[in-house]
């Protein structure tokens, strides 16, 4: 399946799209033929999500990009701050997966341009491993950046409009 992104109240493209593929082994294929391959001039930036979690939909498929939050308990989740802007969700997982099991992790992108923000979020299984990442994890380098990791705050309530 192929999303294309589109401007709401342009209908113009809006520069990027989400493919979904059937396997791990598709996914990587994909990133290493197509991340820098050019079209009509611009480099193409290509780079995976984790895949579903089981509690997901099996037909939603791998796929790259920010979202909302979950339900998981604030208690285990930590801030990330200062990431590069090629860090994704992929590269979360893996460097915090170092120091427990991670239930979740998600880079926030903002919903206008699909750029990320330069922060994310992650949640681990219980308080021990929040603490190792915040020890062991704040301040080293990820993707040329030193980031910040700290214990996360409790998301203010959203206002009505």
């Amino acid at each position: 399946m192929v999303e294309v992104i589109y401007d709401k109240v342009t209908g113009r493209s809006r520069g990027f799209g989400f493919v979904t593929m059937s396997t791990v082994e598709e996914v990587e294929a994909a990133v290493q033929q197509f991340n820098g391959y050019e079209l009509k001039g611009r480099a193409m930036r290509v780079n995976s999500g984790p895949p579903p979690r089981r509690e997901e939909l099996p037909s939603r498929g791998f796929r790259s990009g920010g979202g909302g939050g979950g339900n998981f308990d604030s208690a285990n989740r930590v801030y990330v701050g200062n990431l590069s802007w090629g860090v994704d969700n992929l590269a979360l997982e893996t460097l915090f997966s170092e120091q427990g099991k991670v239930m979740d992790a998600r880079v926030v992108y903002d919903r206008d341009t699909g750029r990320s923000r330069g922060f994310g979020f992650v949640t681990l299984s219980s308080a021990e491993e929040v603490n190792n990442a915040i020890s062991s994890l704040d301040g080293c380098d990820l993707d040329g950046r030193n980031i910040r990791v700290s214990a996360a705050e409790a998301r203010p309530p959203r206002r009505e409009f």
